[in-house]
């Protein structure tokens, strides 16, 4: 096992705007090596995974404006059209496995989209299925959180709360949903980490960690941002891979940029954290 925290890149390519996209990636990078672990970001390079990103490669990507967005189904096709992508949780989760890194860190997973048209993020279906451990803050708040938190729990994903009783709506701390289990400390996570692998669970470990106080937009604040956002992407008729990206773009402009500011905070909280339970993990499983 690697002493490593693996690092999404959508968040990168397609989630912040430049110049704030970059300098996100090398904050959550200095924030895990200052704790001891090392980043291990991850993306496609003309077609290729590639674990641990050189800093110049990273860069390139934050400045290009034909970055494949790649959930797992994508994998298979970059091999063959040699294009460089931006891994999302579930691309990032199955990598990070294959390469020996127990514990990633991320903004927001995806989850259940409003509305009944029955759209669900390839996320939850890896995290069902794959070992890992995610750290975020919840999932996104443009999802419908109820119904994420519900096939989470149906899919035997466990779900718990650092320092919570609730499960985070990413840039709000607060979204009346319980989680499966508060935890206070990064030994407390890597002890159930432990006890999964133990009795053999192929599901992942999702620790929801709010966003820092200072930050965090108030319940008011996002839902009336929010629901100007739905309302000009309704509008504008923009749906599928472009949704999120476009209502993560536009709520920061109805609130004045202190979503964005929230974002940022959450990331590099996550990071953090991230890095203290890969610290107790890995010392729980090399011998002294």
């Amino acid at each position: 096992m690697k002493n490593q925290v693996a690092l999404e890149t959508t968040v990168m390519t397609h989630g912040l705007p430049l110049p704030t996209n970059f300098q996100a990636m090398r904050d959550m990078m200095s924030a895990i090596r200052e704790l001891g672990p090392e980043p291990a970001p991850i993306a496609i390079i003309r077609g290729k995974p590639v674990v641990n990103v050189p800093e110049a490669e990273l860069e390139r990507l934050a400045l290009a404006s034909d970055v494949r967005k790649c959930s797992l189904r994508d994998l298979p096709i970059v091999g063959n059209t040699l294009e460089d992508g931006g891994t999302t949780v579930s691309a990032t989760l199955f990598l990070a496995l294959r390469a020996g890194i127990q514990v990633f860190a991320t903004g927001g997973i995806g989850g259940v989209h409003r509305g009944d048209d029955g759209d669900v993020s390839a996320d939850l279906p890896a995290l069902a299925t794959l070992p890992g451990t995610v750290v975020c803050s919840g999932a996104k708040s443009i999802l419908d959180l109820p119904k994420t938190v519900e096939r989470l729990e149906s899919d035997g994903v466990t779900v718990l709360g650092y320092q919570t009783d609730e499960f985070p709506a990413f840039t709000c701390r607060e979204s009346g949903l319980p989680v499966d289990h508060r935890v206070d400390s990064p030994e407390a996570v890597a002890e159930i980490i432990h006890t999964r692998d133990a009795i053999g669970l192929r599901s992942s470990i999702l620790v929801c960690v709010p966003c820092p106080p200072k930050s965090a937009l108030t319940p008011s604040e996002l839902e009336s941002g929010l629901e100007l956002s739905l309302e000009n992407a309704e509008r504008q008729k923009i749906t599928g891979k472009a949704l999120t990206p476009f209502l993560l773009d536009d709520l920061a402009r109805q609130t004045r940029g202190k979503s964005l500011a929230a974002n940022l905070a959450l990331l590099i909280n996550n990071a953090r954290i991230a890095a203290e339970i890969q610290t107790a993990f890995f010392k729980g499983s090399v011998p002294s």
